[in-house]
């Protein structure tokens, strides 16, 4: 019974602390969705027949897109408990071994739907803080010229206080989202009770008709109503922190019930008072509730937007960890969460797009015009790596996997294509910033395929150079080389150096390499192989998920010495081969000149090896090497 209720408990306190880190995005939608969904510009009069089909459309996408797809369906295909389109891509790469035609296909879309992301970190901040904020000026005009300034300042805040790390709020996110949704579900039930022809709307046939009784309008409707599952895929991405249990019951225990009776609450005021679409959401609440609910939608959006920043760290540290973009910094702001991690230069960045998209399009309807075009990107690359998950990962006979897939890939292109109409009103902002970073991380990977190669070009095997070399040994000395490389096969760079220069081998030699595997956690008893290689050398190579923290000394230290080697920190010093990479006309390469450019530019300032490895810094030395691609 005790256990029981302890699980209770747990399950109870992982649901709160979702409703502030997982749902954050999707629900703040009812801030702007209804708005722009019932857009005059649409050219679709607001009679009740119009507004309940487009009450009806939101309600069945959440249900299809949200429900059904996300946490019913895709929230099945985790990768050892994580989630997200990295983790996915991983997966599903791994699901295909046998067919290996599909991995570069793969690859790619999962590298599309990924750099799509950081469009939707920069928008769901801006549009977020911004409708909120917006409230102001429905109190008085006279507020009016001060929601650009407060919610700049609100953004700047924020980010500002990334470096703290999350955990000193952190524990105020759950109520404080609670309470959004619980604010969300009285005023929808406020608009209900007073217009229950609205509920009307649950009838699909309601949604079926306006969306074949308008022609293109209606066509263009859609692109407004994904507004209301944007924030779909994070329940997928964030359930690895909570489980997918907690996310489940967190939708639908609390999320859902909120979302639609709020959304069913604006419809049911906009069958009464039509004129209240300039901004339904406040308009619903009663005068004495709006600057409350002000207060209360920025704290909400500005925990939306830390999610999504958050996320944004996540997926740029797996990235990393996968070869997909260089080396960063990254901070550890919690000893206790391994997952709370702070990146200055994508948090500076992130800022910097944040408020070039607040201040260029200057207010939450311009915005959205911007936003969804990502997400549904996005979510079309779920749908179609999750196929080769169930298909060769799970093996599901092959016509339930393509009739689930269509059905899926239908809503999601049709969603898709309705945004892209969006494209001149700045929908091409997203993609700009999702197509740079594209090619950003295709540059670095190809980069480090063409790097490599040359280096391999220009060593020996090293098991015969070690054959050779014992043949007629060099002096050793006492202590312990480590030489990184990341090809184990062949000889280190700074090992041909080291002897070169000062015709020494230390009396214990050993090479070692990092090797990130396609899962986000590797256990502490599967993280070190060590190969003896005789004369006191040894080859270890350290694995680590693409969620782990690559800590290379702790590993050595904790986890060899059962392996029989064990490391003393003062007797042991670690050789780095840097390699400066030189772009040269006319090389053959595989990649144009300018991406060569941007590939050696990336490489100049790639964090520390040092650094992110965790290598004592005083135990370092550096041999440089040149190389032409």
């Amino acid at each position: 019974m005790a256990n029981g209720t302890h699980l209770q408990q747990s399950r109870a306190a992982l649901t709160l602390l979702a409703l502030g880190i997982v749902f954050g995005d999707i629900g703040t939608s009812p801030l702007y969705a209804v708005k722009e969904t019932f857009a005059p510009g649409h050219g679709i009069a607001l009679t009740t027949a119009n507004i309940l089909g487009g009450l009806s459309t939101i309600f069945w996408a959440l249900m299809t897109v949200v429900s059904l797809k996300y946490v019913t369906l895709i929230m099945r295909a985790d990768n050892r408990g994580e989630g997200g389109i990295m983790a996915l891509l991983a997966l599903a790469s791994t699901s295909i071994k046998a067919h290996p035609e599909w991995r570069a296909p793969l690859l790619a879309a999962g590298v599309v739907g990924a750099s799509l992301f950081y469009g939707d970190a920069v928008l769901t901040p801006a549009i977020s803080v911004l409708s909120a904020v917006e409230g102001l000026e429905v109190g008085t005009s006279a507020l009016k010229p001060y929601v650009l300034p407060v919610s700049a300042g609100v953004i700047v805040a924020l980010f500002l206080f990334q470096r703290h790390g999350t955990a000193a709020v952190g524990a105020l996110f759950g109520p404080v989202t609670l309470a959004w949704f619980l604010a969300l579900a009285a005023a929808g039930v406020y608009g209900i009770v007073r217009n229950p022809e609205v509920l009307w709307a649950l009838n699909p046939i309601h949604a079926i008709s306006f969306l074949t009784s308008h022609g293109l309008a209606s066509f263009i409707v859609l692109g407004s109503v994904v507004l209301a599952v944007t924030g779909a895929e994070a329940l997928y991405a964030d359930m690895g922190h909570f489980g997918k249990g907690a996310v489940r019951i967190g939708w639908f225990g609390v999320v859902m019930p909120a979302l639609v009776l709020n959304y069913f609450g604006q419809g049911a005021l906009l069958i009464a008072s039509p004129a209240a679409v300039q901004n339904p959401f406040y308009l619903l609440v009663p005068g004495w509730a709006l600057y409350p609910m002000v207060a209360l939608a920025t704290a909400a959006t500005v925990i939306a937007s830390q999610a999504t920043i958050s996320g944004a760290y996540s997926i740029t540290k797996q990235a990393i960890q996968l070869g997909f973009l260089p080396r960063m910094n990254i901070v550890h702001t919690s000893a206790k969460t391994i997952g709370q991690i702070y990146l200055p230069a994508i948090n500076w960045i992130l800022l910097a797009a944040v408020l070039a998209a607040v201040i260029g399009f200057g207010s939450s309807s311009r915005l959205a015009s911007a936003y969804g075009v990502a997400v549904t990107a996005t979510m079309l690359v779920d749908t179609v790596l999750t196929f080769f998950v169930i298909r060769y990962g799970w093996g599901y006979p092959l016509l339930l996997c393509i009739g689930a897939t269509a059905f899926f890939i239908l809503v999601d292109v049709l969603f898709f294509s309705a945004t892209l109409l969006k494209v001149t009103d700045g929908g091409w902002f997203p993609l700009a910033i999702g197509a740079a970073v594209f090619i950003l991380m295709t540059t670095w990977r190809r980069g480090r395929e063409i790097l490599f190669a040359r280096l391999r070009a220009s060593t020996v095997p090293l098991e015969s150079f070690l054959e050779s070399l014992f043949r007629d040994p060099p002096q050793r000395v006492p202590g312990t080389a480590v030489f990184l490389t990341a090809t184990p096969e062949v000889v280190p760079h700074a090992l041909l150096h080291n002897l070169y220069h000062n015709k020494v081998l230390h009396e214990r030699v050993v090479f070692l390499t990092v090797a990130v595997k396609e899962v986000p956690w590797v256990p502490f008893g599967e993280r070190v192989t060590v190969e003896p290689l005789g004369h006191h050398c040894y080859r270890v190579t350290l694995h680590f998920g693409f969620m782990n923290r690559p800590d290379v000394w702790q590993s050595l230290s904790e986890l060899c010495p059962a392996h029989g080697l064990a490391f003393d920190l003062m007797q042991t010093s670690f050789f780095l081969s840097r390699e400066t990479v030189i772009p040269v006309v006319g090389a053959e390469s595989g990649m144009a000149l300018w991406r060569e450019r941007v590939f050696a530019a990336m490489a100049r300032n790639a964090g520390s090896v040092v650094e992110y490895f965790n290598i004592p810094t005083n135990r370092v030395i550096e041999l440089g090497t040149q190389v032409e691609i």
